[in-house]
């Protein structure tokens, strides 16, 4: 028999693409012969993410309709005829047994594509609000992975499996880190720790709180772990000198940061919620407002619904943040209760469950 042929769509932010790559590296577990091709949007991070992590990809020319009238709409139907006529090029001259989609740009093209051709696809939804293009892609779609309850709203139930999102594996086994965690960062024992993640771009309102509030934290005793992210870098890694706060433009060992995290300050992106719920933290969950549908808010708040996190909006940071911050670093019986709820909510064999999925498929 031919070893299989996958191909992988999943692009834009790393919330799209780590799950894109946790399955294909699942995949190649299972299959070793399998040959893999990823499709991503050629200008965005996908195009170096995805070769270092050791797999082939091909760019389309494609991005989303801005919410204002800009240049970028006007060339956006361009952009998409010529993606889709790449699309096509791509997929008759690779001839995947399956295509898998997990958001982004450039995944809308490609599954179209690859639906029109007869190809089985799968999709797989992070988000507790579909975007667009899933919603778009899921008539022809086979199956629909997701991770959140009542997404029949939005796709067919008969298509829907809920795994969860596809994590790091490295996130599982956190708990035996935490020596390691300490001494990888150079941590005093004596002080809380708190991780103040924003995506891997970097979020602007919440670098500019922690900017404003790093003598608040002082009196806290806090020592910070700050991933400002790669926009913002440059303005921010003069704190990185002052005595308990580390600035970083990127985390690459999220397992050993996670594991040295008393407290985590996070967006509400689908993947991060996900790996939270694995890593068992007291989380504070400042949204962005700045998504479609406002999705991250409806990610967070059905975390906090389950007592097992908190949520400050951005417009709220100002007067809330101190007063929920200070309370919650005073309560250490209450972060164990939220780091507690929010492990119950975790989904740890995602990766696996939706691979199992792709399994039927390629034996259909």
């Amino acid at each position: 028999m031919k070893p299989y042929k996958i191909i992988l769509s999943g692009g834009g932010t790393g919330g799209h693409i780590y799950p894109a790559i946790a399955i294909a590296n699942e995949l190649k577990l299972r299959f070793p012969d399998a040959e893999f091709l990823f499709v991503g949007a050629s200008d965005r991070m996908e195009m170096d993410m995805v070769p270092q992590a050791g797999y082939n990809i091909k760019g389309l020319w494609i991005s989303g309709i801005q919410r204002k009238l800009t240049l970028k709409n006007l060339l956006f139907p361009f952009k998409l005829i010529s993606s889709l006529w790449k699309a096509n090029n791509i997929v008759r001259s690779f001839k995947p047994d399956v295509a898998i989609g997990t958001g982004g740009f450039a995944s809308g093209p490609l599954l179209q594509i690859a639906n029109a051709k007869g190809i089985p696809t799968l999709i797989q939804e992070q988000n507790s609000f579909p975007g667009i293009t899933n919603k778009f892609l899921a008539k022809k779609a086979k199956k629909i992975c997701v991770a959140y309850d009542n997404l029949e709203r939005f796709f067919p139930q008969e298509k829907i499996i809920k795994t969860g999102n596809p994590v790091r594996q490295g996130l599982l086994d956190i708990d035996t880190k935490r020596d390691e965690a300490i001494k990888h960062f150079d941590l005093k024992p004596s002080k809380t720790t708190l991780l103040v993640i924003g995506g891997s771009l970097g979020a602007r309102r919440i670098n500019q709180l922690i900017e404003k509030k790093l003598d608040f934290l002082d009196t806290q005793n806090v020592q910070v772990i700050w991933q400002c992210g790669k926009l913002y870098y440059k303005q921010y890694k003069i704190y990185g000198h002052t005595k308990n706060v580390q600035v970083h433009e990127f985390l690459n060992n999220m397992d050993l940061a996670y594991a040295a995290a008393d407290v985590v300050i996070s967006r509400a992106g689908a993947s991060s919620v996900s790996e939270l719920c694995i890593v068992g933290k007291p989380v504070i969950f400042i949204p962005s407002p700045n998504v479609a549908e406002d999705h991250q808010t409806k990610n967070a708040m059905a975390v906090v619904d389950k007592d097992a996190a908190l949520i400050i909006k951005e417009e709220d940071l100002q007067a809330d943040f101190e007063n929920k911050f200070s309370q919650l670093i005073a309560t250490p019986q209450r972060r164990n209760e939220l780091g507690q709820n929010i492990k119950k909510l975790a989904l740890v064999n995602a990766t696996k469950d939706i691979v199992n999925e792709v399994e039927k498929l390629l034996n259909k």
